[in-house]
This record gives structure tokens, sequence and C-alpha cells, in this order.
């Protein structure tokens, strides 16, 4: 019988997890539709600006009148690493651990390389990796354009006052709920991304001129990089936990079955020995 109760208080344990897991993608999957909403109706903006950037920024790296748009012999690095504030998402943080910590070993060995940590998982999990010169972990508490402005505008500074040569990020992209791809984007120095071709086809007005339009959607052009990399990586997040506890409850569905069964095996072999026991006496009484 104490193999009996094991089994039942294993059971009890099983379901209690599964109405756990169930819950947590309930709530997941109700924050998902929103961040989804969010970054789809932002990503057009978003390309449409950086578009507009690399095909007007060429034009200004000559002149050296923007500091965003130097290209500097690379000796001091920032890493950018957004992760979520919790766990329980499958492998959506450390694919994220996994790609800074390979930068800093491979691309950038030798170099000074300092992490902006976006999310107590990448704080906790990189802090050996290199230093950590800022945290933002409450960024996810209330995400929205002008918190991230200032981040993006502190970083923006140490680039432009030639403490960092390079700034890259490192963040999960958004594809669907089961899939989220880890993406590697140079942030700074801004470089030209549009070909010959593809600039001649474009024939901007300028008012008042050119380089003050440039130098003013630069920094903004920035700061909504980096807005729309914590939307993705918000969606991602949601999207993967889904996912997660949705495989947490099918598994832990399938092994409470299991034990069930297990238990009524038990069950009835327990049964069956006290019969033969009760059988068994009373044939000795006869005899």
């Amino acid at each position: 019988m104490a193999n009996l109760k094991e089994i039942r208080n294993r059971i009890s344990s099983v379901s209690s997890t599964m109405q756990i897991t169930s819950a947590m993608k309930m709530v997941s999957a109700a924050k998902l539709k929103k961040a989804q909403d969010a970054i789809v109706a932002m990503r057009p903006y978003s390309d449409t600006l950086t578009q507009l950037i690399q095909n007007l920024s060429d034009s200004l790296d000559g002149d050296g009148q923007n500091p965003y748009t130097q290209q500097r012999e690379v000796k001091s690095v920032i890493i950018i690493a957004v992760t979520s504030n919790r766990g329980l998402c499958g492998a959506f943080n450390s694919n994220v651990i996994k790609q800074c910590r390979q930068l800093i070993q491979d691309q950038y060995a030798g170099k000074q390389v300092k992490l902006v940590t976006i999310g107590k998982k990448a704080t906790e999990l990189l802090a050996k990796s290199a230093s950590i010169t800022s945290s933002h972990d409450s960024l996810f508490d209330d995400l929205n354009y002008q918190n991230t402005g200032e981040v993006a505008q502190h970083i923006m500074d140490q680039f432009s006052e030639g403490t960092v040569d390079e700034v890259v990020l490192v963040y999960n992209q958004f594809k669907n709920a089961a899939t989220q791809i880890v993406q590697t984007e140079a942030f700074l120095p801004i470089v030209p991304g549009a070909s010959e071709e593809a600039r001649a086809a474009v024939d901007y007005i300028y008012e008042p001129n050119q380089t003050t339009i440039v130098n003013d959607l630069l920094p903004k052009s920035l700061k909504m990089q980096l807005y729309k990399a914590l939307r993705d990586s918000f969606a991602s997040e949601h999207g993967a936990r889904m996912t997660a506890m949705h495989k947490a409850t099918d598994n832990a569905t399938e092994l409470r079955d299991q034990l069930k069964l297990t238990y009524n095996k038990a069950r009835q072999a327990a049964i069956t020995n006290e019969i033969l026991e009760i059988v068994g006496g009373a044939e000795a009484l006869n005899n």
C-alpha cells in the first residue's frame, strides 16, 4: 500500500503542475495577441525609416557632420543583449546568451567588450562573460518609445563621444508563436545599405536641406530600431512561453495518464494478492 500512496502523491503533484502550465499558456496566449499586433503594425514604419536613412546617410559620410555615421577602428564594443525577465520560455533566453558569448569569444576576441542588458536573464547569465555597464530590467514593465529612447540616447552619446567604436544588438525576432529567430544587428555606426541603383531610383525633395533632415532623422531612426527590437523580443517571449507551456501541459497529461495506469495495475495486483491470501487461509483451515 505504500507504493500506492506514493503513486497517488505523484499523480496529485503532476496534476497540480499541469494546472499551472495550462494557466501560464493561456496568459501568454492572451498577451501574445496584443504584442503581435503591436510589432506587426510597427514594422512597415520602422523598415521604411531605416531604408530612408540608409539611402541618405552615405552622402554625409565624407563631411563628418554626423557622429553616428563615423566608422572607426574597432577597439571597444557595446553588445546590447535583450532577453526576458522570467524563464519558462524554452530556449528563448539561452539562444541570445549563446549568441552573445560567441560574439565575445570569436568576433570581438581581444577587444574591450561592454554589455548593456535588457532583461534580468541577460544580467544574471552574462555577468561573468563581460563587463555589464548598465542594466535596464524594468523596461518591459512599461515598454514604450520614450523609455526606450532614453536608453538608446545614452548608448548613442557614448558612441558620439568616442567611448565605444561599435554597437551591436542581439535579440529574438518574432516570426510566429512557435518560431523566434536570433538576430545580430549593427546598431552603430550607421552604414549605407542601399545599392547605387536603388539610390538612383529614389528622388527626394529636401526642405530646408538634406543635411538638416538627415541629422534630425538619424537619432529617431536609432531609437526606433531599438524600440522595434524590444517589441520583437516582447512578442517572441510570449510566443515562446506559450509554446513551452503547451508542450509542458501535454507532457504532464501524458505522465499523469501513465501514472494512473500504473496505479490501477498496482491496485489490482494488491487486491489479487489479498484474495489469494484469503483463499489460501480458507484452504488451510479446511485441511
